[in-house]
């Protein structure tokens, strides 16, 4: 079977006294990106990690680091967070005034630009914004934490944000409560990223990890064709 699925790992669910190490493993086990959730305490309620953490870990591996910006405002911190080594930074609709000129930077910096929707926010609000995007990052769950239920009634909005998108080369990321029994209902309806925290990072190992990514992809690839 050929691989459409792409399989982002959250290193959210990670091990973090070993983070470098849990980079390089998932990478090694099949991960296509790796996604990095940056939270602040503020946008989302959670802290995670910042551009030091990142650079840190980027000489791990040479897989694309999809950097996902749950912070507000975000464009003040953008490049660092392109200094650090991200390859795409998302930021969210909702967490600023000028989702344009924060899209527009983003590009500026030479990096992929992306856009994330909370379950709330309907896809009408990134309609003026598509001809910035390569990726739109839809929330199955609210941001903030790992390890949440996804929430069906999303699958729908990934329908319309397909059909919004055209025939533009832009991914469909899905983050939250992504496992092989959910991500056949996001790949169907034409989502083509899947972020997987605590579904990918159990077993500690390599080959765990590994068994997990295909058991996904696979769910996903046979749901997508």
């Amino acid at each position: 079977m050929s691989k459409k699925t792409l399989i982002a790992p959250s290193v959210l669910a990670s091990d973090f006294s070993k983070l470098g190490d849990e980079v390089e493993a998932v990478a090694a086990a099949g991960a296509d990106w790796i996604h990095l959730d940056v939270m602040d305490g503020h946008f989302v309620p959670n802290i995670t990690f910042g551009p030091p953490v990142i650079k840190a870990i980027r000489n791990r591996t040479k897989a694309f680091f999809d950097c996902h910006l749950m912070i507000a405002p975000a464009d003040p911190y953008l490049a660092a967070f392109a200094e650090a080594g991200c390859d795409g930074m998302t930021v969210h609709a909702e967490a600023g005034p000028h989702l344009d000129r924060s899209l527009q930077t983003i590009k500026s910096l030479g990096k992929k630009a992306g856009v994330s929707l909370n379950p709330a926010t309907p896809e009408t609000a990134i309609e003026y914004v598509l001809d910035r995007l390569d990726l739109i990052l839809i929330m199955t769950v609210n941001p903030g934490f790992g390890g949440q239920a996804f929430i069906p009634a999303i699958v729908d909005k990934v329908k319309r944000v397909k059909a919004l998108i055209g025939s533009r080369p832009i991914h469909i990321e899905i983050d939250g409560g992504v496992s092989a029994e959910t991500a056949p209902l996001v790949t169907a309806a034409g989502a083509n990223v899947l972020v997987a925290g605590a579904a990918v990072f159990k077993g500690g190992s390599v080959e765990a990890y590994r068994a997990n990514i295909e058991a996904i992809r696979k769910a996903a690839d046979e749901a997508a064709s």
